[in-house]
């Protein structure tokens, strides 16, 4: 769980070039996976060890100035609703312009963190030319380069400081949460009507009927938890209406409060750019997931159409291809049960604890077998392990030289953990420790 930041300003002040920055310094830092598809919409970022989601309000309205003044104001009050903090951009270049005092007169009235924050300045006479930015009235303002950096480290002091802190224990005690995530129209309002046996949720062949996150308690077979039903999740491009943009942000905030995601895709359209958006947004916020392929009785089948079906999302997936896939059609109720049983044993994945003497006694002589390779003339010896004690399963290995072991390697005791304890569904985290 963690902070939503929203970044607003009228187009072309440079609103996605800062995100993308975040975007990519989070990336980098924390999850070091190659070939990550990343999402312009949405994202994950953190600054000195304090992580926040990101979004971006930019680019949402097309057509003309006069257009985009009609609107600006619907798209400020909803980012500012929903965020814990807004950052207001604006453009040294231009000037203050009528539709920046718009916003800024609707920032002034907000009891949330707002920061002014200048951006195209990259040299001194730009700096001076930012002080006019006082006359927007929302007192000390940022300056900073989106294109190179320059000034967002003070920014992001700032920003962080400002965030409430998240209490993680709120949640401990309530059901488990389920979200059924997945772009518009792939089926999810009629999943869930399906398992509960009533039509809670209005159901349209129109995508986007769906506007709000809700929550409904399930409890047959021996199974209890909430499943929480997600407005459908979209390209940035796609976005136009102030209510869906609303319902995106909503989204965005399901699946980092979730325990587990039941992303549901349209079998005709596939495993999407925009799907995969949705999968590395929960693998990045370390949920189980769950792939469920909706509309499988529209499909021409063969004999192998299942499994050739399954290998190309498997392929997308990659690295993180431990995922469980359950081909159902909530038209005829194929498989939802099983999409359920497998939901639930995700869930006890995600929360499964493992001794210490039991990871050491398993793992140390696979370790033995198969020693970190040596790197620089030097060699990684590694002594003891244990899972740390957090919500989702991550484990330390402690070791001599833990800066020399690789990425590979990693993988390589990922695979191992998941091998031999089961954690199908659930994104692992393997930190190397000095002894």
């Amino acid at each position: 769980m963690s902070n939503i930041v929203a970044i607003v300003g009228r187009p072309n002040v440079g609103k996605s070039t800062f995100f993308n920055r975040l975007i990519q310094r989070r990336e980098a830092i924390v999850d070091a996976v190659s070939g990550v598809t990343r999402d312009r919409h949405y994202g994950k970022s953190d600054w000195n060890g304090k992580e926040f989601s990101l979004i971006d309000t930019g680019g949402y309205v097309k057509g003309s100035d006069d257009i985009f003044e009609a609107e600006i104001d619907k798209q400020v009050e909803l980012a500012i609703d929903e965020a814990d903090a807004i950052i207001f951009m604006v453009d040294v270049e231009t000037g203050v312009t009528g539709m920046d005092e718009d916003v800024a007169r609707l920032l002034r009235k907000v009891d949330k963190p707002v920061f002014l924050t200048v951006n195209k300045v990259d040299n001194n006479k730009r700096a001076e030319d930012a002080v006019e930015f006082y006359s927007l009235g929302l007192g000390e303002y940022y300056t900073i380069a989106s294109i190179n950096g320059s000034g967002t480290g003070d920014l992001l002091d700032a920003l962080v400081d400002a965030l409430p802190e998240i209490e993680e224990e709120e949640e401990k005690d309530e059901l488990p949460r389920f979200a059924v995530v997945g772009r518009p129209n792939a089926g999810k309002s009629s999943f869930i009507n399906a398992l509960i046996g009533e039509d809670r949720y209005i159901v349209t062949d129109v995508a986007g009927t769906t506007r709000d996150s809700i929550d409904t308690k399930y409890n047959r077979f021996g199974f209890e938890f909430n499943l929480v039903d997600t407005a459908g999740i979209r390209r940035k491009s796609k976005v136009k209406e102030d209510l869906e943009f609303y319902s995106v942000m909503r989204s965005v905030r399901a699946i980092e409060h979730c325990d587990v995601c039941l992303l549901v895709l349209d079998a005709t359209r596939g495993f999407d750019g925009q799907v995969q958006n949705i999968f590395w947004l929960a693998q990045r916020n370390r949920k189980g997931i769950v792939v469920l392929v909706n509309k499988w009785d529209l499909v021409e089948k063969e004999t192998q159409t299942m499994k050739e079906y399954e290998k190309v999302i498997r392929k997308e997936m990659e690295p993180f291809t431990d995922v469980p896939i359950v081909f159902i059609s909530v038209l005829t109720k194929q498989r939802i049960f099983k999409a359920i049983e497998t939901a639930v044993e995700v869930y006890n994945n995600r929360t499964k604890k493992i001794k210490t003497s039991k990871l050491n006694e398993v793992l140390l002589p696979v370790i033995e077998n198969y020693p970190p390779p040596a790197y620089k003339g030097k060699f990684v010896k590694i002594k003891y392990i244990m899972q740390l004690p957090t919500p989702q399963p991550q484990f330390a290995f402690f070791c001599n030289l833990p800066q020399y072991v690789r990425e590979p390697y990693k993988r390589f005791l990922e695979n191992n953990l998941r091998e031999l304890f089961d954690f199908k569904g659930v994104p692992i985290s393997v930190y190397m420790r000095k002894k």
